[in-house]
């Protein structure tokens, strides 16, 4: 029986202290998803009712906001459960599942900000082809691009992963992302050669691309009036900052993998935290706060919901 169990199961050891913190952590975990689910879906409720929020940056803000409503879905409702059980595993099939639901939309996020530089860098270096080149076509086309491929070559990666042979049945982590490679007996050649080129396709050329882009932007409103300066600042800025962070917490799922048995599990814990918190909750306080057109709705709604009160 325990080794049908282990077979099937795999338990998740990375949460510190579960027993005495049980409690503390799911009220923690579930405010967390609140938050997630009322900021993203605030930001794509606002893009979607005003009109003037019917362009290409807000588009693209929308979709990163509905990443993030599907990421934290796929983490945020079976951390609960596992702090409020007095086991915390999960099944092989479902470990894939969410290791597929991590990395497609992670990867997703990286090809939606490249299509969102690109949208700045055409409204700003060449504002007057912008409304033929930036059209409701080319938009379909970008967010399909961004969904399709990260999903494409995730069911590959999934696959190649539910193949392998397991010899380990405990992860040292809350969560199935690249750890679930120290459970495989042989560690595949084949997969080691599919991630690297995933990640330089569509990571590392997409942030490359996008600093391309940015550095455009930058010589283009160098020479410009302050007043143009300003506005590109304005709607450039936030990208910056959350595509900063995005590569920032790439480096941690890195460096989580990649040093596990050396790091100490409580700081195993909090860059995990990090990287399943911070995009999530703060990319739609940033586009909210740092875009103008957004945060004046914002306000708007709030001073509503105030007067209702009233």
């Amino acid at each position: 029986m325990d080794a049908e169990f282990n077979g099937t199961f795999i338990t998740l050891g990375g949460l510190v202290d579960v027993e005495k913190y049980r409690y503390l952590y799911f009220v923690i975990f579930l405010t967390l998803y609140i938050l997630i689910l009322c900021t993203n879906c605030t930001i794509m409720c606002l893009i979607w009712i005003h009109r003037n929020l019917h362009e290409p940056m807000y588009i693209f803000i929308a979709a990163l906001s509905l990443n993030s409503l599907l990421f934290s879905s796929g983490i945020y409702p079976k951390l609960c459960i596992d702090v409020l059980s007095q086991k915390q595993t999960i099944s092989h099939s479902a470990c894939l599942f969410q290791y597929f639901i991590f990395y497609s939309f992670a990867v997703s996020d990286f090809l939606l900000l490249s299509a969102m530089s690109y949208d700045r860098y055409v409204s700003i270096c060449k504002p007057l082809q912008y409304p033929n080149i930036m059209g409701k076509r080319t938009v379909i086309v970008l967010l399909t691009l961004a969904w399709f491929i990260p999903a494409c070559a995730d069911v590959v990666a999934t696959v190649i992963n539910s193949q392998q042979k397991l010899c380990n049945f405990k992860i040292r982590g809350i969560l199935c992302n690249n750890t679930i490679l120290k459970l495989h007996c042989v560690k595949s050649t084949f997969f080691t050669g599919f991630s690297y080129f995933m990640m330089t396709t569509a990571v590392v050329v997409p942030v490359m691309f996008i600093l391309f882009t940015y550095i455009k932007i930058f010589i283009v409103t160098y020479q410009c009036c302050v007043d143009v300066r300003k506005k590109a600042a304005e709607t450039c800025l936030p990208h910056v900052i959350v595509l900063f962070s995005f590569v920032c917490l790439g480096l941690f799922d890195v460096i989580v993998a990649r040093l596990e048995s050396d790091l100490p599990k409580i700081v195993r814990l909090i860059m995990t935290l990090q990287i399943v918190v911070y995009s999530p909750l703060f990319n739609p306080i940033i586009y909210g706060v740092k875009m103008k057109e957004i945060w004046k709705h914002i306000k708007r709604l709030f001073c509503q919901l105030v007067n209702k009160r009233i």
